[in-house]
């Protein structure tokens, strides 16, 4: 049996070794709870492409926590840990926002409406929120996100063992200037204060 070129071999690609194949990249993760969330499923999928890995993450509000949750899970177990303390975040999330007296109402739930503008509890706060300050409206600053962050991401970790480069923004309500946190500065009041929403929490005091 003959075969067209026979004799003539193909020139064979050097086989790259799994360093080489490896792409870093860097990330800016973006806030908004929606975007969060959405976001969450992004990385996930990222962290089971294991020809992907992360150099820097730049990150803002709800992207914070995702930064925060990534390099936590990463320190734990590579990108196992990572899926897991990003599922563990936005599992609790969910545990206390299903424990919120901000519910949809029957009818939103018929409407398939999950903007709560039927809703006389959030129609209220809403209403307040709008009238008083967050000194006012929450004189004990209750934070339920404080609690989320703190049951599930290690900051001191953070700080000592971070395997990226994490940079945290936040606006400083002095000069309405950018916050950069580095990774020696990450804490649970530098997430906070990157996810602040001005009308509904205190601002967060951090070291200058």
């Amino acid at each position: 049996m003959s075969v067209a070129g026979e004799g003539k071999r193909k020139p064979t690609r050097a086989r790259r070794s799994p360093a080489a194949a490896t792409k870093a990249i860097n990330l800016a993760l973006q806030g908004g709870g929606a975007h969060g969330a959405f976001c969450w499923g992004v990385l996930d999928r990222l962290l089971e492409d294991e020809r992907i890995s992360f150099d820097g993450i730049s990150a803002t509000s709800a992207g914070s926590m995702n930064a925060a949750a990534l390099a936590f899970g990463l320190i734990e177990d590579g990108r196992d840990g990572a899926k897991r303390a990003l599922a563990a975040f936005w599992k609790r999330v969910g545990e206390v926002g299903a424990a919120s007296p901000l519910q949809p109402t029957l009818w939103d739930r018929m409407q398939h409406d999950h903007s709560l503008l039927h809703s006389p509890m959030f129609l209220a706060f809403d209403l307040m929120s709008r009238v008083m300050s967050p000194y006012e409206l929450n004189p004990l600053n209750i934070n339920p996100l404080r609690r989320v962050l703190e049951e599930t991401i290690d900051f001191e970790a953070i700080r000592r063992h971070c395997p990226v480069k994490l940079y945290l923004s936040a606006t400083n309500v002095r000069t309405g200037k950018i916050r950069l946190f580095g990774k020696e500065e990450i804490s649970v009041d530098a997430v906070l204060a990157s996810a602040c929403l001005p009308f509904l929490f205190h601002t967060e005091p951090v070291a200058e």
